[in-house]
């Protein structure tokens, strides 16, 4: 705004403006990085409301530079081109889905992009640099200073522009653990706020019918710490019983009423709840029971289980019987073939492509990251799938409790490039041996899946390292053909006590490929179930006359609630 006037391009450039193909022939700059969930606080209520009406199609977790993007593209007349420095977010998630996708499907060309640019100022930043044509473009195409055919949305050379569809085929299998909501549900020795677990075998003692109620509790920290995933806490559930029902344990519901009700009910000077509806009311029950879970779960004797945040991509069975912690994602698949699928590098890629990240982990969605995944034709009963992850599950649990290390250890050491153990050498091999029997059960045995260490990203200070160093960063490439190689630039480049963050993994080449692969079969996947119908089933199935869901289960008749616990 100048003076109290809002500023408007067309106005103040009518010459670039009122021609016959009006806009400039170029924008290029450095917008701001905000992002989604901060515009609101950073920027006002208003502003981020404006936006939405303004962009269709744009999405409130979307970061501010998307919005950037697509003001430059409306600016730019027909053939003209924009050439912005992004977040290296800007082909991730609903940033890329407000600004790239849309762009790439309303007459947009990207015809150079640089995906990771480590900023040259003083900030330790990496950026992206997008470059985009309004309309046809006939000239080369770089990503990353390598000639390409196209570049997609994702910025990737291969596979179409839209988000990849959710799957029927996959619902009602994935689910995030339950959000308890106050720590004195729990018993825990370590944490102050829980009762401890002298106390729960003094109260069982009591009333051996308090056991009903007290199952183990288990989250993401014990499944990658522990090498046998012990859990060391325990939980009260009353899931969804009224507080008439629940008075029927007087001992537990005593517990939470002192240690969960008062934050529960605690209000504002106003005398309005804190805590939405209906937590208030309900303190004595989870803040999320997940009965979808529950009920999913009930015929399973296992579940599959990975924590949300983790850098190690590892998933593994839990018993049945359990509450799950919300840091944990539970699949109700117990089988060894459905192990194969998910543990294998073709999963982990589409994971790691489609989820967000925290620092340098993986955040991973049930909605991104599994109901979008295209499972191969018939692979429930593939023995071979199953056989291979048996064996593979088998050996690296007894190598983590011959080592007494969790999964996160055991995989710092399976993406170390001094790791010379043949234990680990020979994992690196199980997990080789899956990823051949997966992709053989997609049909797609031309790939070539040779692993070799990599480094995703490198931000160091350049000014200290050597120069060969240096140049090896700014080319960008910092794949390794061999260990040997690998630790030998990792004695140079490393600057402090900290380790690089290295995989063993497949060739960019060929994570490219795969990835095209899995969109275009998501794609195909997507139409097959609108053509069958399965879409219109899907919103119909479950209703009543009035169109409210019916309850088709008693919870309480649940394995899980029928029985004391005997581990308890």
């Amino acid at each position: 705004i100048r003076s109290g006037v809002p500023f408007n391009w067309e106005i103040e450039f009518p010459e670039v403006f009122d021609r016959d193909n009006p806009g400039f022939d170029a924008i290029v700059g450095n917008p701001p990085f905000v992002g989604g969930r901060k515009m609101k606080s950073t920027l006002g209520e208003d502003y981020q409301d404006w936006l939405f009406s303004t962009y269709p199609e744009s999405s409130k977790n979307g970061d501010l530079v998307a919005y950037f993007f697509r003001r430059s593209f409306d600016l730019i007349r027909k053939s003209g081109c924009l050439g912005l420095i992004a977040t290296n977010t800007i082909a991730q998630g609903d940033t890329r889905s407000t600004g790239l996708r849309f762009i790439s499907n309303n007459g947009g060309t990207i015809y150079n992009a640089e995906r990771r640019l480590k900023w040259p100022g003083l900030a330790a930043v990496v950026v992206s640099v997008v470059n985009v044509c309004k309309g046809h473009y006939s000239g080369t195409k770089t990503l990353d200073s390598r000639l390409v055919q196209n570049i997609t949305a994702f910025l990737f050379p291969k596979g179409g522009n839209e988000n990849p569809q959710i799957l029927l085929a996959n619902s009602g299998k994935s689910f995030i653990g339950s959000y308890v909501l106050g720590m004195g549900f729990t018993f825990d020795d370590t944490n102050p706020e829980a009762t401890p677990i002298a106390e729960m075998h003094r109260l069982i003692e009591k009333d051996p019918r308090n056991a009903e109620r007290i199952f183990p509790y288990i989250g993401g920290e014990e499944v990658n710490s522990s090498p046998t995933h012990e859990h060391h806490r325990y939980a009260i559930n009353f899931f969804d019983l009224e507080e008439e029902e629940a008075r029927k344990w007087p001992d537990l519901l005593q517990i939470i009423e002192e240690k969960v009700k008062p934050e529960r009910t605690r209000t504002n000077n106003k005398g309005e709840f804190i805590l939405r509806s209906p937590l208030p009311q309900r303190w004595w029950q989870y803040a999320d029971k997940r009965p979808a879970l529950v009920r999913a779960i009930a015929q399973c004797d296992r579940v599959l289980v990975i924590s949300r945040v983790s850098n190690a991509v590892a998933f593994t069975f839990l018993p049945y019987g359990m509450v799950y912690a919300e840091s944990l994602v539970v699949f109700a698949l117990p089988t060894y073939a459905s192990f194969s699928l998910l543990q294998n590098r073709t999963h982990e890629i589409w994971a790691r492509f489609l989820s967000s990240s925290m620092k340098d982990d993986l955040r991973y969605s049930c909605s991104d990251c599994f109901e979008t995944f295209p499972f191969p034709e018939n692979w429930e009963t593939d023995p071979t799938l199953e056989a291979i992850g048996k064996t593979y599950y088998e050996y690296r649990a007894d190598l983590m409790v011959r080592n007494n290390q969790g999964l996160t250890e055991t995989y710092n050491h399976f993406h170390d490039p001094a790791e010379r153990d043949p234990e680990i050498l020979k994992l690196r091999e199980l997990h080789a041996q899956m990823d051949r029997a997966v992709l053989a059960a997609y049909g797609w045995s031309d790939i070539d899946i040779t692993c070799r260490f990599a480094l995703d990203y490198l931000d160091t200070d350049e000014d200290n390292l050597p120069p060969e160093v240096q140049e090896r960063i700014a080319s960008g490439d910092l794949f390794f053909p061999t260990a040997d190689e690998a630790c030998a630039f990792d004695s140079i480049a490393r600057t402090g006590k900290r380790k690089l963050p290295w995989r063993y993994k497949w060739p960019e080449i060929t994570h490219d490929e795969v990835l095209a692969r899995l969109l275009d079969l998501n794609q195909k996947r997507h139409e097959e179930e609108i053509l069958g119908g399965k879409h219109a089933e899907k919103k119909t199935k479950g209703k009543g006359k009035k169109g409210k869901e019916e309850k088709t289960e008693n919870y309480q008749d649940l394995p899980m609630f029928k029985h004391a616990q005997e581990e308890t």
